[in-house]
């Protein structure tokens, strides 16, 4: 279909709802049914749905052993793990026994979940609850077990403390809550001193955060005072505390009766919720039944639990207002639950809206209601979940609760009764006063008193002031202290006091200003390793923003009399002020005692009154010991996570002992360094780096190593020793401190004795030093290393790493330390001093091999680095962490053989991605790894010599232009067991990092065996970079051959290195399932599928024999990473399969998962295939080939803030596998029928079924036989629709020529049926000899339906509905037609989309549409949509209509048009009106069009009739003439014109007169064709002329013709038309060396001339012609243009044309290299503010240079620039070549702007136009210029003509593969390009028959150089017998410069089929 277009001048969100099926099944006990309403809440992986009401249409729902099934629609919260179900109590009989319930999630039936209840809902039955969480399971048989829960609830021994009430309970943990259950059992609960227990039965909650627990104020005495409430967890073996020492009654303490209490916290943290509830103010609508309320956060994971609203009187149009206290920040809510407990008279409620407000957040939320809450009412429902209408949410100021203790002294008369205030001050501000207000009596003697305020962020508090109101009488108050808790975050402030606050005591002052102090609280883990313990004594020194506590002496564990045992968690109590933030800790221990050796996991520092879960934990993980790790008994811990190790700086302190008599000391020596940023404590020096035995001898160096903070530069240096000993005394030389992170050496002469009894008998000392060298500098790397947990996985060898970085790569690092290293599952961490090689991007990793068991397991290597960035003085420390995975050995026998590994860091997310899942920890990041290495896959050739082969050990090194691989020894060939075998290939597999392009490769061996060894080629192919290299060789690697070298270099051979696209890695797992002979050792394949049939190569899992006995074992899951080819976005499914060998080859396969890395960003996406079948001969159908098709999509994605997001999204659209019925019919010919094998694939739009061997026929035992139809059925995913199919045999057996007739496939699901006539010969001997054929389908895609299209422009401008009405009042499209429309519509800009339809709606009236173009002349562009689809309600996806993008289509140029108003005046005399088809040309300064109809359209072109219209003619302007031509047809043939007017849109009107008849029997004239001059305002735009013509025929042998010769001029204002060369002076023409002259007068002068076509009819008896040259003479010019030729024109000499295009010899070539002059027109804004004084220069931008700057001058004398005119200027300069941008600046000291519209450049050959429309900027800077880019060229007419030299075009025409493709008609072709067109030309060839199906003919033929090509002409003048012809395309190469154009055709020239055209006009695909 084809569309001419005319122009005449949200984002949408999709709500998916997830469907699940509830079954329900009642039980079979009496009175099991219930009328109550009954509610499900579904817990998933991914959240939890709101409460839904299982609602039933029939009133017999939930009847004794009744089975309901429910349909709810909620969203998706994945793989279910609990449900909750409940009723409300409501109607005659709640009472329900629920026997189970049965959940199916709809979008995958085969999740099935089981909850097995077999107990009552009720408050009458059993344990009265009428909520049960039911845990769920996908096995029927499996009950999961609930965990038990034993509550003890001890009330206080103090009066009035019990409770007659009901008491509820809400437990929460890590995995949700059990719900409000009642403590309820048969004995009086709750008096006063008791305690109660009761059991909860529950889902597992792991870890107990919080409870909520309150009564419900019933009965006579409802206040309740709560000790404490302890819950013992059994099945996790835990004990929690609630304490709470609180009343709950509305007339005591805060008056509420219900409290959220966290585990072991004695503080009352909760966040307030502001809660407004509005009772409607309707009839009836208050209520006096208890409301209740459940608050749900994001996704529904958190909640309030159930809130109890007392004190509410929620009467009709009251707003009642609550403050709700909850411990858990949930703001903003995702939705509200709210009820009532039915129980009062009249309970019914219409609640309106509930508002509620979070301090916190600020953010205030509206829950609309809007109905009844009442079982008489509506749906009877007395709860209701309650959705924010999120245009009323308001944003209001942050609040923080704060809970604030306040203790009054115990001394006598301490307490108060005055109104108290207090004011808090922090670093960003203070609160408002407070007043402190409570319902008891507050502030009493020895009391502690609780409150809640709220303050705004006021930063870390400094101070607080707390006063109160001296009037009252016993105002006098002891003040003990105040605590501050900031609830969230934990901080907690203490502010000490001690004093009066009275104007009788102490200093008489009743305000006090406090400032915060804290004490801490240290817990000291010691390790569960072998002689962890230490006897020693432990010191500890926190370390804060806000200074130290000093060091302090571990005596008193608080929970432990043996304290620092191993395992042991002892507790100790720092007093000390506040710190601020911890920032590390130093420990230590003396190194005294037997077993003094430590080893240290952690220290946990919190303030004390804070809970374990706010610790600073400290890790330390290592050891305190002389002989362990570093041999350091004093660490400095800095907090997890921040690079343990990196924070500190080593220093190195060489310690000289001079070298006199009795300088050795036996004392111990410590040190004290002294820097800019601060001092060290004193440090024992103890254990040595260097291992020297015996310290400080005579002469002896000792080297230690200080590892401490950062001091900066030092400025001096204590030492000294303890003078114990027998010598003590020592004689100090020098001390030299090196700092390689600094990169600073210190030396520290000293030259003296520390002795008692020697010189002064100081025994201490500070030096200072002498000289600061600057030495290398290092920074400090922490490496871990983790040796795997497998069997021998350790190793006894040497280890070193080394460290690549985008800055250099450090020097090999031993990885060592006193420890025994490297061991199986252990992990060591190594602080290692290296050279800063910037951003890591890899590590090589290796051993030497060396001592017994060297193999090792690698499991990862981490590397953590410090960089300091500094901001303003302060200096803020910042990891970089690099994970290297390895999971790999390093061991000759094990894996590929390598000892090396090279890894590359992943991101920390991924790392940790496993820690949550229990089943698989492991997190494999072995695609990411290949993804950013590369994997070479090398193939050595050993030659085919005697002896070439080696037994040597073979290596091999890879050199790139970055980095080269280091040894890699070639150990595991994955083609042979015996390597190197004489004319083998052997297969090995190498991977290295970013090496960069291969260069070259080392290749050698160790000589050892039978080495000598013949190494042919080398070959190396990166899929990842697309690439195969070939390293020839060629040559002896062997001592005593060729010249005796045994290592050679090789280099790449270029011409044999092979390019393809990169592929991608693919992380590919197959599960098989675990039942009997499941496994397989088959060869397993697999292909991989995109979007529109994109697919990969097949490619084999496993690459031997080994791997294929390794892998797919029953139970197995394998891993497999693979790298193919992109398949796009979309996997739509998989094929896996395998070829049925090896002894078990059947598979029983259940699942695959495809992993694969995210296109933009970090992440991946794991796309699942279930199975659950066999691929096996002998089961189920047989196959061995599955496909498979996505069921859930996993993405992992790493957020901005480094965390990993992991969502699943179901694949809701997934193909379906659908039954094909093939039946093949062979022909009814002699021979026709084969044994040979069959091979059938069928392609459809959404993917092909791979290659099936046609084995089994349903209808004959002997298949394939003459005249026979046979029946197969496939399964394959859904194909959509069918188009093709390929088929083949493979020529065995005796007769294997095959005649096949059609092949016919039924898609059984849809019932389509794919018909493919085929007809043709599969056979080597027959026809084109191929076995192996592509057929497309037959289809009938017609439809009768109306159709119309929707243009849609940029901001969703669209044209209305373009209906697409066929002419001649024909319906519908037929099957194969192609029909053109042309539309007009409203200009919608720049195109975007095209919307297609019909208006079919039913079934039958589909449409299948094969391509739509679109063409916009007055865009200059061509879009073809390739649709390929149906529009039909019952094919396809159903639509009718569909939306095609302009990205998606092939956009080509076609000639822009514009828009011209044409008035055709017919002339008022008798006769003039006329029906004949008027045909129009119109000539212009810029070219000429093509004929064009004037349409008819009943009414136009009568008798003195004016006729107005629009036309779409190419932009020529300015008009010259125009040629009217009548063909004579119809009843009126003749018409009298009087004239034409045209009018462009910029205002020209040019006048076209002529005032006569056209016609062949009126008029003088007697002429169909006339030609009329433009006249523009008066003035004639071309002047008549005579043209005399003279042609001189050559002087050689039978060089005249008889023939009939015409010829067209062509010049400046267009063409002559076709002229006659009949009237001559001569009476007998065209004679040899003759010359012939034609006179031409009254036509219309073109100008210049350009050229002339001359041709002859080839009649006559010697038609051939040799023509010399033809001279044209304008009369009116005076002047003569000669057009030599000296060729042939004829069919049988020369190159058999006979038509020439003749260029004119006057236009001489023009020298360029010269100067030229530039011509520039400024045209200036037409607008006030437009205009300039100033001058403004300009530089020109060419292909070919820059020219210099040139100033356009605005003078006083000469204004330029004003407003709205035209400037011009002249420029001489360098040849700058195609002019493509000017430089554009006005200069001036005073800042205003001009602005220029519009520059015109002209030159000899081209004219430049530039488009600004932009304000210049008037700049004081020269440099500051405005760039505009050329927006058209035009070429001047005398540059045209002198590029029109001869040249050979060669002309490909291509025919399609169709039946009756090709065509015996005579085929015309006529090319158009810039430089005019190449008139009609017949392709024709002696003795070749041409242009038959699937043909490729060549034509070469001589014309005018035509520029670059615009379009082409193909027609056939429909003569032959067959003379349809499918054109496939047209291939154009200009010989001269090799650019060939491509015009795609692919369309039927046939008056029988398509739109019954023989003439198609095509455009070149770019």
């Amino acid at each position: 279909m084809f569309i001419d277009y005319w122009t005449l001048s949200e984002d949408v969100t999709l709500c998916l709802s997830f469907l699940y099926e509830v079954v329900t099944v009642t039980g079979d006990v009496k009175g099991a049914g219930t009328d109550a309403n009954v509610f499900v809440t579904l817990f998933g992986d991914f959240g939890v749905t709101p409460k839904v009401h299982l609602a039933s249409k029939s009133r017999t729902a939930f009847e004794k052993n009744k089975t309901d099934v429910f349909r709810i629609k909620t969203h998706n919260v994945g793989p279910l793990k609990k449900l909750r179900i409940e009723h409300d109590n409501t109607g005659m009989n709640a009472s329900w026994f629920l026997d189970r319930v049965v959940v199916t999630d709809m979008n995958r039936p085969h999740l099935r979940f089981y909850f097995a209840c077999n107990n009552w809902l009720s408050r009458e039955e059993a344990d009265n609850l009428f909520v049960r969480d039911l845990l769920g399971s996908l096995n029927p048989m499996d009950v999961p077990k609930l965990n038990k829960y034993i509550v003890s609830v001890f009330t206080a021994d103090m009066k009035g403390s019990g409770t007659d009430a009901d008491v509820f309970l809400n437990i929460f943990g890590e995995n949700g809550d059990t719900g409000e259950r009642r403590l309820d059992s048969d004995k009086d609960n709750f008096e006063r001193g008791s305690e109660d227990k009761f059991t909860i039965e529950a889902p597992n909650l792991g870890r107990l955060r919080k409870i909520t627990i309150g009564h419900n104020n019933r009965g006579s005495s409802a206040g309740w005072f709560l000790d404490k409430v302890v819950i013992d967890d059994m099945g996790n073996k835990e004990v929690y505390e609630f304490p709470v020492n609180r009343w709950f009654a509305m007339d005591e303490d805060d008056g509420k009766i219900q409290r959220d209490v966290l585990v072991g916290s004695m503080q009352p943290m909760g966040i307030v919720y502001n809660v407004q509830v509005m009772t409607g103010n309707v009839r009836g609508a208050g209520t006096n039944s208890k409301i209740h309320m459940v608050m749900h956060g994001a996704k529904g994971i958190k909640n309030s639990g159930k809130v109890f609203l007392e004190g509410g009187a929620f009467e009709r149009g009251l707003i009642d207002i609550f403050n709700v206290e909850i411990c858990e920040l949930i703001s903003p809510l995702s939705r509200v639950t709210i009820g009532h407990d039915n129980g009062a008279v009249g309970a019914g409620w219409y609640c309106e809206k509930v508002v509620i407000y979070c301090p916190f957040t600020g953010i205030e939320q509206t829950f609309p209601c809007g109905m009844w809450l009442d079982e008489d009412e509506g749906d009877g429902l007395i709860e209701r979940e309650l959705y924010e209408m999120v245009s009323l949410r308001q944003k209001k100021q942050k609040k923080y609760p704060w809970s604030l203790w306040i203790w009054t002294s115990d001394v006598k008369g301490a307490g108060t009764d005055a109104q108290v205030f207090l004011q808090i001050y922090g670093e960003r501000g203070k609160s408002d006063e407070i007043k402190l207000e409570n319902n008891s009596d507050s502030f009493e003697q020895g009391q502690l008193d609780k409150f809640i305020i709220e303050m705004p962020d006021i930063g870390r508090l400094l101070k607080l002031r707390i006063w109160h109101e001296k009037r009252h009488p016993f105002a006098g108050w002891h003040l003990a202290k105040v605590t501050l808790l900031k609830t969230l975050t934990m901080e907690k402030y203490s502010f000490e006091c001690g004093r009066w606050l009275d104007i009788n005591e102490d200093d008489n002052e009743i305000v006090r200003e406090l400032p915060a102090t804290g004490a801490y609280r240290v817990t000291i883990c010691t390790g569960n390793v072998s002689g962890s313990g230490t006897d020693a004594s432990v010191f500890l020194n926190i370390i804060g923003d806000l200074g130290d506590t000093g060091e302090r002496l571990m005596f008193m564990s608080k929970n432990n009399v043996n304290k620092f045992e191993k395992g042991n968690h002892d507790e100790f109590l720092i007093e000390s002020v506040t710190l601020g933030q911890v920032r590390k800790v130093r420990v230590g221990h003396d190194g005294r005692g037997g077993g003094c050796g430590w080893f240290l996991d952690k220290v946990m520092v919190r303030e004390e009154g804070q809970p374990e879960s706010a610790a600073t934990e400290f890790p330390c993980f290592r050891w305190l010991d002389r002989n362990e790790d570093d041999g350091q008994i004093v660490r400095e811990l800095v907090p997890a996570g921040d690079g343990l190790r990196l924070f500190n700086v080593n220093y190195h302190i060489a310690i000289k002992t001079g070298s006199v008599n009795g300088a050795s000391s036996d004392s111990k020596v410590f040190v004290k360094l002294y820097g800019e940023k601060g001092d060290t404590d004193k440090v024992i020096l103890a254990v040595s780096d260097n291992d020297l035995r015996n310290y400080y001898e005579t002469g002896q160096t000792d080297i230690f190593i200080l590892e401490t903070f950062d001091i900066g530069k030092i400025n001096r240096l204590l030492i000294g020793h303890t003078n114990e000993g027998l010598r003590a005394g020592w004689f100090l030389d020098s001390v030299q401190i090196s700092v390689p992170v600094h990169g600073m050496q210190y030396m520290f002469p000293s030259h003296r004795w520390l002795c008692k009894d020697e010189a002064d008998g100081k025994v201490e000392v500070e030096i200072y030093p002498s000289e600061v060298l600057e030495i290398e500098q290092l920074i400090s790397y922490e490496v871990t290393v983790v040796t795997g947990d497998v069997r021998a996985g350790g190793t006894n060898a040497n280890v070193f790493c080394q460290i690549y970085g985008d800055e250099g790569k450090t020097e090999v690092l031993a990885l060592k330390s006193r420890s025994n290293n490297f061991e199986r599952g252990t992990t060591e961490i190594f602080k290692i001093e290296a050279l800063d090689v910037g951003k890591i991007y890899k590590i090589r990793i290796y051993h030497d091999g060396k001592g017994i068991g060297d193999g090792w397991f690698l499991e990862t290597v981490d590397i953590k680095r410090l960089t300091m960035e500094v901001v303003e003085t302060f200096t803020f420390p910042c990891n970089r962490w690099y994970f290297f995975p390895c999971k790999r050995w390093l061991a000759v026998d094990e894996d590929d053989g390598q000892l090396a590994r090279e890894l590359v860091p992943v991101d920390e997310a991924f790392m940790k991605k496993g820690d949550d899942d229990e089943e698989d920890s492991e997190a494999t990041l072995g695609l990411e790894q290949k993804a950013m290495s590369t994997t070479y896959t090398v193939r050595l050739k050993t030659g085919d010599k005697k002896y070439a082969g080696t037994d040597a050990n073979v290596f091999m090194i890879l050199y790139g232009t970055k980095d080269d691989t280091g040894i890699i020894n070639l150990k595991a060939s994955k083609t042979h067991k015996n390597k190197f075998e004489r004319g083998m290939t052997d297969e090995f597999t190498v991977e290295a990092v970013d090496i960069g392009p291969l260069k070259k490769l080392r290749v050698g061996h160790d000589n050892r065996g039978s080495a000598g060894w013949f190494l042919d080629w080398v070959e190396i192919d990166a899929q990842s970079l697309g690439q195969k290299l070939r390293f020839p060789c060629g040559r002896w690697l062997d001592k005593g051959e060729d010249d005796g070298a045994i290592v050679r270099d090789l280099f790449p051979n270029s011409l044999q290195t092979e390019f393809y696209t990169p592929f991608v890695p693919y992380e590919i797992k197959t599960f098989t399932s675990d039942v009997f002979g499941a496994g397989t050792d088959a060869d397993v394949f697999i292909v991989l599928y995109g979007r529109d049939a994109v697919c990969t190569q097949q490619k084999s899992l496993c690459v031997n024999k080994r791997e294929r006995r390794m892998y797919f074992e029953r139970g197995a899951e394998d891993m497999f990473i693979v790298e193919l080819e992109d398949v796009g976005d979309v996997m739509e499914k998989i094929r896996i399969g395998h070829d049925n060998r090896g002894v078990n080859p059947g598979w029983h396969l259940d699942r695959v998962e495809i992993r694969r890395l995210l296109r933009k960003g970090k992440g991946s996406e794991t796309i699942i295939f279930p199975c659950e079948c066999w691929l096996a001969k002998s089961e189920d159908d047989g196959e061995t080939v599955r496909e498979l098709v996505p069921s859930d999509i996993i993405t992992e994605k790493l957020s901005r803030d480094g965390s990993l997001k992991v969502t699943e999204v179901e694949v809701e659209d997934a193909l379906e596998t659908h039954t094909y019925k093939v039946s093949v019919m062979t022909g009814d010919v002699y021979g026709a029928g084969t044994d040979a094998n069959v091979f059938l694939t069928i392609y459809g739009d959404l993917g092909d079924t791979g290659e099936r061997k046609l084995s089994k026929s349903e209808t004959n035992s002997n298949k394939f036989e003459r005249g026979a139809v046979d029946k197969f059925t496939m399964e394959a995913v859904d194909l959509g629709q069918v188009f093709k199919i390929k088929i083949r045999h493979d020529n065995s057996m005796v007769s294997a020529d095959w005649y096949l007739d059609q092949v016919e496939v039924f898609d059984v699901d849809t019932e389509e049926v794919f018909l493919f006539l085929c007809e043709r010969w599969l056979s080597r001997k027959r026809e084109d000899k191929r076995i192996e054929r592509l057929f497309y389908v037959k289809r009938d895609s017609s439809t009768a339906s109306r159709a119309f299209v929707i243009i849609i422009g940029a901001n969703h401008t669209q044209t209305e509905r373009l209906w697409l009405d066929l002419p001649d009042g024909r319906k519908g499209f037929e099957a194969g037609s192609l029909e053109s429309f042309e539309s007009h519509g409203s200009d919608v800009g720049e195109i975007k989309k095209v919307e297609l339809g019909h208006d079919g709606a039913t079934p039958e009236s589909c449409w299948l549409v094969d391509e739509l173009s679109v063409a916009v002349p007055t865009k200059g562009v061509k879009y073809i949509f390739a649709c390929k689809c149906w529009l039909a309600k019952d094919r396809g996806d159903g639509l009718t209509a569909r939306v095609f993008n302009v990205l998606d289509a092939e956009a080509i140029s076609i000639s822009q048009k514009v828009i011209y108003e044409l008035t055709v005046v017919t002339g008022d005399v008798q006769n003039a009106g006329t029906d004949t088809l008027i045909f129009m040309s119109v000539f212009g300064a810029n070219g000429s069009t093509e004929e064009m109809l004037l349409q008819k359209n009943e009414d136009r072109f009568e008798r003195g009739q004016e006729d107005t219209f629009n036309m779409e003619i190419d932009d020529i302007a300015p008009l010259r003439k125009m040629r009217l031509r009548i063909d004579g047809s119809g009843s009126r043939p003749d018409w009298f014109l009087d004239k034409l007017r045209s009018n462009y849109n910029t205002g020209e009107v040019s006048v076209f007169t002529y005032e006569d008849w056209l016609s062949k029997t009126h008029g003088p004239k007697r002429t169909m064709i006339c030609e009329m001059a433009a006249v523009v305002d008066e003035e004639v735009m071309v002047e008549l002329t005579t043209y005399i013509i003279q042609v001189r025929t050559s002087d050689v042998a039978a060089a005249g013709t008889d023939a009939n010769v015409w010829i067209i001029v062509f010049g400046e204002n267009g063409d002559t038309g076709t002229l006659a060369l009949k009237e001559c002076n001569k009476s007998n023409k065209f004679e040899r060396k003759q010359v012939d002259t034609f006179r031409f007068s009254d036509i219309l002068s073109l100008g210049d001339l350009s050229k002339v076509r001359v041709w002859h009819d080839n009649t006559g008896l010697a038609p051939g012609w040799h023509l010399e040259y033809i001279d044209v003479k304008d009369e009116i010019m005076d002047k003569t243009f000669r057009f030599p030729c000296d060729r042939w024109l004829a069919k049988n000499d020369d190159d058999g044309q006979i038509m020439r295009e003749l260029a004119c010899a006057n236009n001489d070539y023009l020298d360029l290299n010269e100067k030229t002059k530039y011509e520039i027109c400024v045209t200036t804004g037409d607008m006030a503010e437009a205009e300039t004084k100033e001058n403004a220069w300009i530089v020109l931008e060419g292909k070919k240079g820059r020219s210099k700057e040139f100033v356009m001058e605005n003078s006083s004398k000469k204004k330029r620039f004003l407003r709205g005119n035209v400037d011009r200027f002249e420029f001489s300069s360098k040849t700058l070549g195609d002019i493509a941008g000017i430089c554009l600046v006005t200069h001036t000291s005073v800042h205003y702007q001009t602005i220029f519209c519009f520059f015109v450049l002209c030159s000899i050959n081209f004219r430049y136009i530039f488009s600004c429309n932009a304000l210049i900027p008037l700049s004081p800077k020269r440099d500051d210029f405005l760039t505009f880019e050329c927006t058209k060229t035009i070429e001047s007419f005398a540059s045209k003509a002198r590029s029109l030299v001869p040249v050979k075009y060669e002309i490909i025409v291509i025919t399609g593969d169709e039946k009756g493709a090709g065509t015996d008609a005579n085929v015309f072709i006529t090319i158009y390009g810039t430089n005019g067109d190449s008139g009609r030309r017949q392709l024709r060839q002696k003795f070749r028959n041409l242009f038959e199906r699937e043909q490729t003919d060549r034509f070469v033929l001589e014309m005018l150089d035509m520029g670059e090509l615009q379009k082409v002409r193909v027609e056939h003048d429909n003569s032959g017998l067959s003379p349809g012809w499918l054109l496939d395309r047209v291939e154009v190469t200009n010989t001269a410069n090799g650019v060939t154009t491509i015009f795609l055709c692919g369309k039927w020239l046939d008056t029988q089929r398509a739109d019954g055209q023989i003439a198609r006009v095509l455009y070149p695909k770019y």
